[in-house]
């Protein structure tokens, strides 16, 4: 926050990002608050004035829960997105929304993918920021779009590109 305070750009930047952190795990290696803040920040778009976002780390059984509640699946994922508004502008309002990221998920998919840790969670926060902005990759045109998308806002941060095999 320093740096933001000498320079008014990144003072605005990170007035447009409201974020809380929530941690429900007792995962051992979770991602630092400058790395969440960095790469939700990174994943806002233009058009997004302000954002209030909350950031929630739960374990494996909360997980399944809240995927099996909302998504009718009987499994933990690695990150759930929940939009207010759906990625819609509302005049006026700031993007409200909740991500859950399920951090022994997040850290089996690392160990599996040959993928750095932290880089994987990096990848998941801009991922759920990207949903909760209304993107999506249900077709394989809006899957190809969303991962480009990733690819730059993650590779801009300094990690690999998330669906490139073997990262270590």
């Amino acid at each position: 926050m320093k740096q933001a305070k000498r320079n008014p750009l990144l003072a605005r930047l990170a007035a447009r990002l409201q974020l809380t952190l929530d941690v429900r795990s007792d995962a051992a290696f979770l991602p630092p608050p400058a790395l969440i803040r960095r790469a939700c920040q990174a994943a806002l778009q233009r058009d997004v004035k302000q954002a209030q976002i909350s950031i929630v780390v739960v374990d494996a059984a909360e997980g399944r829960q809240l995927n099996n509640d909302y998504r009718g699946k009987d499994y933990a994922t690695n990150v759930l997105s929940f939009a207010l508004n759906e990625g819609e502008t509302v005049a006026g309002l700031p993007l409200f929304g909740d991500l859950v990221l399920c951090a022994p998920v997040v850290e089996q998919e690392a160990a599996e993918q040959g993928k750095a840790l932290m880089a994987h969670y990096a990848h998941l926060l801009v991922h759920g920021m990207l949903h909760l902005q209304g993107f999506d990759h249900e077709e394989n045109d809006e899957a190809e779009t969303m991962e480009a998308l990733e690819t730059v806002i993650v590779q801009r941060l300094g990690y690999p590109d998330p669906y490139h095999e073997e990262q270590f």
